[in-house]
Order: C-alpha cells, then sequence, then structure tokens
C-alpha cells in the first residue's frame, strides 16, 4: 500500500512544527513504520535536528532535477530516511516559478517511492510559497501543531484558504487531517482556556493527544537525535509517543 504523504504547516514561527516531524516520525518508525522525512524549510532545521549539515545532495538539487529522489535520501537508521535540505533552496521559488507544472515536481517525485514507505512527512516551511504548494499537492493530510496560547489560530485562516485552493486545482485528495496542541502547560489558565478554544472550533480534527512543554524536547537536536533517543522517559517522548500511536489508529481506521 502508498504511504500517507502528510504535511506538516504552520505559517507561524516556533510552534514545534520540525519538533513534530523529528519524533512524529521517530515515533511511527519505533511502531514499525517504514517513514520518509523530507525537509521542505530552506532553514534545514529538521536536517540539522537530524545531524545533516551541508547536504551534496539535498531537496533542492532533487527539485531542479540534478539528481534522483533516491539519491538525496540519507539513511538514519534501517527504514526511516531523510531528504535534507539546504539554504540553496530559498531561491528554489524563484528558479522553479518557469517550469511548467511546477507545483507537481515534488508529487511527481514522491511518486516514484511512494510504495516503499508507510509514512511521508514533509516538514513545510513558515511560508504559503510555492514551496508548501508543493508539499500540499503531494499530500494526502496536513496537520497543524497549534501553541495553547492567545494568537494560536491567527493566520490559520489565510492557511485554511491556501489549502481549499489546492484541493480545488490542483489535489483533490487534499484534507485536514487533524490539529495537535503543543508547548502545552495545564498549570496555566490560559493554556487551559485556549484549548477549549481550540477543541471547540476543531472538533474531533483535535488529536486527543498533547504535547506538553518539556526541556528535553528542546535538547534533543542539539544531540542531533529524536527524543526517543535523547530521553525516552520525558513526557516528550511519552507525548509523540501517544501521538505516534493516534496518528496510525486514524490512518489505519481511514484506509
Amino acid at each position: 500500500m502508498a504511504a500517507q504523504v502528510i504535511s506538516i504547516s504552520n505559517h507561524k514561527g516556533g510552534v514545534g512544527k520540525t519538533t513534530s516531524v523529528v519524533n512524529l516520525g521517530a515515533g511511527l518508525h519505533q511502531l514499525g513504520k517504514r517513514v520518509l522525512m523530507i525537509d521542505m524549510d530552506p532553514q534545514a532545521n529538521l536536517s540539522q535536528s537530524l545531524g545533516v549539515f551541508e547536504p551534496e545532495k539535498s531537496v533542492y538539487t532533487m527539485l531542479r532535477g540534478f539528481c534522483k529522489i533516491e539519491d538525496a535520501m540519507q539513511e538514519l537508521e534501517l527504514d526511516l530516511q531523510l531528504i535534507p535540505s539546504e539554504l540553496d533552496l530559498s531561491g528554489a521559488e524563484l528558479e522553479l516559478s518557469m517550469e511548467a507544472g511546477r507545483e507537481f515536481i515534488l508529487k511527481d517525485h514522491i511518486n516514484k517511492v511512494k510504495d516503499n514507505f508507510d509514512f511521508i512527512l514533509i516538514d513545510c516551511p513558515p511560508s504559503l510559497g510555492l514551496l508548501t504548494i508543493n508539499a500540499f499537492t503531494a499530500s494526502n493530510q496536513v496537520f497543524f501543531p497549534l501553541q495553547a496560547q492567545f494568537l494560536a489560530t491567527q493566520g490559520l485562516k489565510k492557511l485554511l484558504e491556501v489549502i481549499e485552493k489546492v484541493q480545488q486545482r490542483l489535489n483533490q485528495d487534499l484534507e485536514v487531517g487533524g490539529v495537535f496542541i503543543t508547548q502545552f502547560d495545564k498549570r496555566k489558565i490560559l493554556n487551559r482556556n485556549v484549548k477549549d478554544a481550540i477543541e471547540k472550533h476543531f472538533g474531533d480534527k483535535l488529536f486527543k493527544t498533547v504535547i506538553r512543554e518539556n526541556v528535553a524536547l528542546a535538547e534533543a537536536p542539539s544531540r542531533q537525535t529524536n527524543i526517543f533517543k535523547y530521553n525516552p522517559k520525558s513526557n516528550g517522548a511519552l507525548d509523540y509517543w501517544g501521538l505516534a500511536q493516534e496518528v496510525l489508529d486514524r490512518t489505519t481506521v481511514n484506509a
């Protein structure tokens, strides 16, 4: 069966998007799934969090047609692979703007390896340009990480408008697959109130698992690893394990 392709997106910075791709991917891998992570952000935080710096072949060289998708993959562990990013990707939107079918370039590459994985997770850039459109066009679902803060849902209207346009014009199969709350502290009244508001707004799209504020999640990237290797007994590991299980359960039900 072909992979579930999931974009993790939010153009608000600091919401734990990259942290979620790293640790959701690692959690699904620990649950026995074949996982590919794709770093579509020119800042390359996902790649660097996993110890990959200045790759010879990357998502940029792949999108430009300089290498095949298989050549851009780096094996982190058996059945866990990464297509890294690099700063040159920041120029890709301009360089690809005149390409015919430019919105489908990533999808065309992914289709060549889709049967080799159970999950393909795409770390989207914090913008709504061509790179994000490519990710949405290639995906079955989009997940939103949201902080339990007052401005958490600000800007989501624009993001949902972009998704609707992609659904209409480029990818009828795309859907909002889920929303999950990050950096949550149940001791804070504001966090609890915002969580209630998000639940009312998104209903059953909101994952039950909440990612709690946890220092180990911030420390793991400095060790260039995921939370399960860095501190498997931490709240961060427990929460991302729960989220991975919930994602797996949802995709199994919808398969």
